[in-house]
């Protein structure tokens, strides 16, 4: 799955080779969002974005893309990574995505 937006916003994609989503601008990696695979689940471990891609939104565009293709697959999410679990906090409709046994452990 990839999701190509204006060039200024980057492009979205899943690069599963380095267990990550990806937003690029241009030809650099502007954002991206580290995870392991589990049976049923992706284990969200790390999200950044580059300095010089701050303040655009880029990751909260990135987090909406790695969520919405945990949900088109069918899987979990373990939010580890405190950006993925702030913005299910803040994104309530992303909150079924979480396994009740995970919910209170990472405050979503």
């Amino acid at each position: 799955m990839s999701e190509k937006l204006p060039a200024q916003e980057g492009a979205l994609s899943d690069n599963p080779a380095a267990h990550r989503f990806e937003l690029r601008v241009g030809d650099k990696v502007a954002a991206y969002a580290e995870y392991n695979v589990l049976a049923h689940a992706l284990l969200f471990t790390h999200t950044e974005v580059l300095p010089e891609f701050e303040g655009a939104g880029h990751g909260s565009r990135l987090a909406r893309y790695a969520l919405d293709d945990v949900r088109s697959r069918g899987l979990k999410a373990i939010p580890v990574c405190k950006f993925i679990a702030g913005y299910i906090h803040k994104h309530p409709e992303y909150q079924d995505l979480v396994a009740d046994e995970h919910r209170r452990a990472f405050g979503v």
